[in-house]
């Protein structure tokens, strides 16, 4: 399949690329020769203004892929087979598939002056898709199913790729046990402040753990393993390896023997990566330190990574991602909010929209973290796990990639997270049946 369009950008190449492997498996073909293109006998896209031959999808465009200046766009929805659309044009497709899918891909607005929340993120409220209540859907895998169809009524003799739904379970080992390995002063301090709220059942467990006669509570690892080969499941897993304590960084330090041993056994069975300390977003230094913690303990080389507290910023964060070495990320999405923050489900390519290029880091969306449930959305169990059902009906229904968050604290025997492993557990097993 190719376009036609009177000059070929970065921003076209980069989301005809895209487009086209989601409908085809391959990148679209570009041209601005005209003869070429009226001359061929497959199927083509005119991305233009008017008609050139009679055998053409005529798809009249919006000046976005042919600008190179980064200012607010004028944005008005409207609805399409009971999907919001924008971008709306004439032609044989009412809108600019092209011009909205690199808008919402390359995350445009988050270049534009914005709203941080407290952590400093980029504010959810802020986006396209929070505003105009499409956050909850992977809106581009929608679009790309309905443009299939156009092109199938279009072109009906040219096959047209059919998609897989995977399902990607992730966790983040943020602080690998509650009470366990802790230095003295946190365990002084720990009962100190259960013996003031009068927790009794929580000293009485701590002094358990601490004598060796029962699991801590954030140990759920080997109920993790159970569950994953059961339901023939390949898990990915981000340590966090800061070496230095600090407000959000409160995992026991990577130099630690019980620690070393947990991510060597996680490293031998799955496939593992880095969650960057918070430290390590002010200081510079520290990615490629604790990188080299975890490769060391590892013995592999490491090039994914998830950022803690879903903390970044573009461009600078990713940039720093690709200095290191780092080849696939799974932070694209919120930290405050469960949805899919680029708006798809389907992994794709980070285009740096200062630099106007495609680069090599390739970004995974997740879509649901139970921590926002529970701590940012004030779910219970049950909510949450229809929530969890919602997300993996609407990334079904696309085949595309369903990617959870969950951290091992949530799937403990920890009181404060009770029924959070059962909901899981339920989820697992539901996904595994269907799929």
């Amino acid at each position: 399949m190719i376009i036609y369009a009177n000059r070929i950008t970065s921003r076209l190449q980069y989301v005809a690329d895209f487009i086209g492997k989601e409908i085809t498996g391959e990148p679209f073909q570009l041209t601005t020769d005209e003869f070429f293109f009226k001359a061929y006998n497959g199927p083509k896209i005119n991305y233009g203004y008017e008609p050139v031959s009679n055998d053409e999808l005529l798809i009249v465009n919006y000046p976005l892929l042919f600008e190179d200046s980064i200012r607010k766009q004028n944005i008005s929805c409207f609805k399409l087979n009971n999907f919001p659309a924008f971008f709306k044009s004439e032609g044989d497709y009412p809108f600019d598939i092209f011009s909205a899918v690199f808008y919402l891909l390359s995350r445009y607005e988050e270049y534009l002056l914005h709203k941080k929340d407290v952590y400093g993120r980029y504010a959810h409220e802020n986006s396209l898709a929070f505003k105009e209540g499409f956050l909850n859907i992977p809106l581009v895998n929608n679009w790309i199913e309905d443009f299939k169809k156009v092109l199938k009524k279009k072109f009906p003799s040219h096959n047209l790729q059919s998609s897989t739904f995977n399902f990607q379970p992730t966790y983040d080992i943020d602080e690998a046990f509650a009470f366990k390995s802790k230095e003295f002063s946190k365990i002084a301090g720990g009962f100190a402040k259960s013996f003031m709220k009068g927790e009794w059942a929580i000293v009485n467990k701590r002094l358990k753990v601490l004598r060796g006669k029962t699991n801590d509570p954030y140990d759920a690892y080997e109920w993790m393993d159970k569950l994953h080969e059961k339901n023939s499941l390949k898990p990915l897993y981000f340590f966090h390896v800061a070496t230095k304590k600090g407000k959000y960084d409160k995992n026991i330090s990577p130099s630690h023997p019980v620690m070393q041993q947990l991510i060597k056994q996680h490293a031998e069975k799955y496939s593992i990566g880095i969650h960057p300390s918070w430290a390590s977003g002010d200081d510079e230094s520290l990615l490629e330190k604790e990188i080299k913690v975890l490769e060391s303990t590892t013995d592999k080389k490491i090039i994914a990574s998830r950022q803690h507290y879903i903390r970044f910023t573009l461009p600078k964060t990713f940039r720093r991602l690709i200095a290191a070495g780092i080849t696939d990320d799974h932070s694209m999405g919120y930290g405050s909010i469960n949805g899919f923050r680029a708006s798809v489900a389907s992994s794709f390519y980070w285009y740096d929209l200062e630099k106007e290029q495609q680069t090599n880091l390739l970004l995974h969306p997740f879509c649901f973290m139970e921590a926002n449930s529970f701590f940012e959305q004030k779910y219970l169990p049950q909510r949450a796990y229809e929530e969890m059902m919602h997300y993996y009906n609407v990334v079904k229904a696309v085949n595309g990639t369903l990617i959870t968050i969950w951290h091992n604290n949530f799937l403990g025997t920890y009181p404060k997270f009770r029924g959070w492993r059962d909901v899981y557990e339920e989820f697992v097993r539901q996904v595994s049946e269907k799929t």
